[in-house]
């Protein structure tokens, strides 16, 4: 039976919502310790040390501040992107005069998922800005950028209204598309083509979890290996500007690549691998299941 478009729509986006959370539960921790190895590459000099410090300075809460925004960020970014996945993969089919049900190819689903990413940054932009400033906050106060922090996720969207307006909140928003719309090319692309690997000729529906998991993790490891310098200068963009007015995208990469050279654009990548397979594994399980259940109860 073919279920209506409406609920196929809210089927996506039920499915993306409880893939986000998933993702941001397994994988918090390193994420707390990239944008702050991105931000202040100077403090840390590395992965160990960053937690070592953080849990001196602030505790175990430090490694979850942000977790809120985080939260409502991947769940945001994870409904609308898989809700216009769906979509995105109809727009496909017209634009290569396909049949409505035509299965599409790997590459064809990952030009679906880029295309959907841009609309799912408009919803994701907001929601890390004020992740990443709650989780750079004890160290803008360390580096005197700032004299006082927000320890809350109110008193942050407080500042930014205060400061800059509705629209503060999407500073970084061309760093962001920069990051999502090829970074989603290569997820989708990894994720797809790792079934289609593990299928070995079956139908993809039908790999098991592991396997499942494992494509997952591919495609988060190729969507950050790829774009993580720009991923590095949107985080800056969007914690720096908390002290006051601060370039762009061009602007700031500029002034990383002459005063700190090019390996800090790289400055915690090593935590962004490391959660980046067990994140997108729970990312994706979550979403495939949840989305094969609700699909079952609508079809019966």
């Amino acid at each position: 039976m073919r279920i209506n478009p409406v609920i196929q729509a809210a089927i996506d986006l039920t499915a993306g919502a409880v893939g986000g959370t998933a993702c941001v539960m397994t994988g918090q921790p390193f994420d707390t310790a990239k944008v702050k190895m991105q931000t202040f590459p100077t403090m840390y000099r590395g992965l160990v040390d960053c937690f070592v410090k953080t849990y001196q300075q602030v505790g175990f809460r430090g490694f979850y501040k942000g977790t809120s925004p985080a939260l409502v960020a991947n769940i945001a970014e994870n409904a609308v992107l898989f809700m216009c996945y769906g979509f995105c993969q109809n727009i496909v089919r017209r634009i290569l005069g396909l049949d409505k049900k035509a299965k599409l190819s790997d590459l064809q689903n990952a030009a679906a998922g880029s295309f959907a990413s841009a609309f799912a940054a408009l919803v994701l932009c907001p929601t890390e800005l004020v992740k990443c400033r709650l989780q750079t906050m004890h160290e803008m106060q360390l580096s005197g950028k700032i004299l006082q922090g927000h320890n809350t996720v109110w008193s942050v969207v407080k500042d930014v209204v205060q400061k800059d307006g509705p629209l503060g909140f999407y500073r970084g928003l061309s760093s962001t598309w920069l990051r999502e719309i090829p970074g989603y090319f290569l997820f989708f692309g990894g994720y797809e083509l790792s079934r289609t690997f593990f299928a070995f000729g079956r139908p993809k529906e039908e790999i098991g979890p592991i396997a499942l998991m494992v494509s997952g993790g591919v495609g988060g490891i190729c969507l950050w290996v790829a774009v993580y310098p720009v991923d590095c200068i949107k985080s800056r963009i969007q914690v720096l500007s908390m002290a006051g007015k601060q370039a762009g995208f061009m602007g700031t990469f500029a002034t990383v690549f002459q005063k700190e050279g090019v390996f800090a654009l790289y400055s915690g990548l090593k935590p962004t691998i490391i959660r980046a397979f067990p994140a997108n594994g729970a990312l994706f399980l979550a979403y495939e299941y949840s989305r094969k259940l609700m699909v079952n109860q609508f079809d019966t």
